[in-house]
């Protein structure tokens, strides 16, 4: 139950704060403190969860959860409760997940029966991906300004591409025991690997430097099912080297895109279904274009989604060609968002519903 000593002083019952907090930095620690003053309760949402490890988001959310209990007290603790969300394509499911993750906590600190929790939504509206502080009208609202001026994308940058630097450089904007933790997170495998591939796509975008203006990429990507199973692919090399992955890549100047996700998709997988009869099994197709999708920048892929008719031979075989170190066919109901590149995952998600209906 909450402390209701703190009901005369403080207007709001329960806060609650969205963010990312990769890494979690002085100015949210600032916004939680304000938050702690203004409400008996602060629910803590951390987006971006249940995903690979990537340039954007290198903490899974334990990680991110510790580091932010650790810079609080044990009776600041007690009035903190830390939920994980996924991320949406679909902002309608995004903004139910944030409801029913607030609904439940609120439920558990007030039972049934009492007077209506007031409830508060805290955050500094810093960009583009702030709009979700307009979404919550049956809330009230607490805008806060930006502390220093502080953002995480370029503690991430300098961190990854060299630690002991990065965190020279950004530790006093940091709470002491991020600064400790990442310290040691750079002593770890997952730091290594995400270090590599932060030294790739910086280069990969100096190449593209030259350019007259950023470049747009447009891909493809083959989500192909059969009974009950869909055809991955292990990515051979950098980005996401490792990572499961639909087959799939870029669009040559010279064709179209369905023609480009067919050769992408036979070039990964050497599947040798012709050609005429996978166009056949389309069954929808989707356009992803998040701007932040991919680490190498702005890329909009084009999604199919191919069903193939269950047969007695069983699946086709296949195996892995060209940037793929492997292609197999895995169980839908095995798929781990954590393995997952980019945002493929959700991408299946997106599309598998297609897949039952005429």
């Amino acid at each position: 139950m909450l402390n209701v000593t703190l009901a005369s002083a403080q207007p709001y019952d329960v806060m609650v704060f969205v963010g990312r907090f990769r890494f979690f930095h002085n100015g949210h620690l600032a916004v939680m403190r304000r938050a702690l003053r203004l409400g008996r309760h602060l629910i803590v949402l951390v987006g971006s969860c249940r995903q690979a490890r990537s340039l954007r988001n290198p903490l899974n959310f334990d990680e991110v959860r510790a580091t932010i209990l650790d810079a609080f007290e044990p009776a600041e603790r007690e009035r903190l409760t830390i939920v994980p969300l996924i991320d949406r394509y679909n902002d309608i499911e995004w903004l139910a997940d944030v409801q029913a993750a607030v609904h439940e906590v609120v439920g558990r600190l007030h039972p049934a029966g009492g007077p209506e929790p007031r409830l508060c939504l805290i955050g500094h509206g810093k960009d583009q991906s702030s709009y979700y502080l307009k979404m919550f009208p049956q809330w009230a609202s607490e805008p806060v300004p930006n502390h220093e001026s502080l953002s995480a994308t370029p503690m991430r940058e300098d961190y990854l591409a060299d630690a002991e630097a990065g965190l020279a450089k950004w530790a006093a904007h940091l709470p002491a025991n991020v600064v400790d933790f990442l310290r040691s997170f750079a002593r770890t495998e997952a730091y290594r690997n995400l270090a590599e591939e932060a030294a790739f796509i910086a280069d990969y975008k100096r190449k593209w430097a030259v350019a007259p203006y950023p470049p747009t990429f447009v891909t493809t990507d083959a989500v192909l099912v059969q009974s009950g199973h869909i055809l991955l692919v292990e990515r051979r090399n950098n980005p996401g080297k490792g990572l499961l992955a639909l087959p799939g890549g870029f669009v040559d100047q010279h064709e179209r895109i369905r023609d480009a996700m067919i050769r992408e998709l036979r070039e990964e997988t050497r599947l040798k279904v012709p050609s005429g009869f996978l166009e056949g099994s389309i069954k929808a197709v989707q356009v992803f274009d998040y701007p932040y999708r991919s680490a190498r920048g702005r890329t909009i892929s084009h999604a199919f989604l191919i069903v193939l008719t269950g047969d007695r031979a069983g699946l086709p075989k296949v195996r892995g060609g060209d940037d793929a170190r492997r292609a197999f066919w895995l169980p839908i109901g095995e798929l781990e968002p954590e393995q997952m590149f980019e945002d493929h995952w959700h991408i299946i998600r997106t599309m598998l519903p297609y897949a039952s209906r005429d």
